[in-house]
């Protein structure tokens, strides 16, 4: 009797392990999507140009599949609003050439994922995409704010629109210039001829005349101190004739 009274008290607990042992497992979290570049920068509502110049470059391809990549070490981009575009003197991008285009954008990506933190304490200058074009990133003590440089131009980096691995994205109101694209190079001007060296005649110009084809003055006295002679000379032979006759 009080065996069977103990398996109706333990029937319960039996039924219950049995529930919990055909209950699926609640699933884990999925792996997080790919990175879509220009949705994230969509959602920040003010970098319609430089989502533009990405994709007419073909940069926003080759920029999503290194973060997509696993190997990789993350970006950190710089990116420019529109007001940034907007404040570029007038034809300042239409100068550049296509391959020119692409380095100014590439300009704006460091091959590196780094927060806003450490970028107040970077060696400088940071290498970027565009290769051997460096940035220098200035840090503000007792505050968050960092600045940075091309050399031409000195931006503060006024927010961060992404801070979380492998990707930074903040926000600057200016394009950054690289020197090499927009410094000052002017060639310089080339060196004025000697005195007394020759000028050669431009296109459609009569060459100057050289002295040495000049006669000498000597050359005209002397046929006229020959031509006076002469005369008297002649005059002289007419008067004898004219006597002797």
């Amino acid at each position: 009797m009080a065996s069977a009274a103990l398996l109706l008290l333990l029937l319960p607990f039996a039924l219950f392990c049995q529930t919990l042992a055909q209950t699926p497992a609640a699933p884990g979290p999925s792996p997080p999507g790919p990175i879509n570049l220009t949705g994230i920068l969509s959602e920040g509502g003010q970098f319609s140009t430089f989502i533009r110049l990405l994709n007419e470059s073909r940069l926003i391809t080759q920029l999503d599949n290194q973060l997509n990549n696993s190997q990789g070490g993350g970006l950190t981009i710089l990116a420019p609003t529109d007001n940034g575009f907007n404040s570029l003197r007038p034809g300042a991008l239409n100068a550049l050439d296509d391959q020119q285009k692409s380095q100014l954008l590439l300009y704006h990506v460091l091959p590196k994922f780094y927060t806003l933190i450490e970028l107040q304490t970077v060696s400088n200058p940071v290498r970027t995409q565009a290769g051997d074009w460096g940035l220098n990133f200035t840090g503000q003590a007792n505050s968050n704010q960092v600045n940075v440089s091309t050399g031409i131009i000195t931006a503060p980096i006024n927010n961060k629109l992404r801070e979380q691995s492998p990707l930074s994205i903040f926000v600057v109101d200016q394009v950054l210039l690289p020197d090499a694209l927009f410094g000052n190079h002017t060639a310089a001007p080339p060196k004025a001829p000697a005195p007394g060296t020759d000028k050669a005649p431009v296109d459609g110009e009569t060459p100057p005349k050289s002295d040495a084809a000049k006669p000498p003055a000597n050359d005209k006295s002397a046929v006229t101190k020959n031509g006076v002679g002469l005369g008297l000379i002649l005059s002289f032979g007419l008067i004898v004739i004219s006597v002797v006759s």
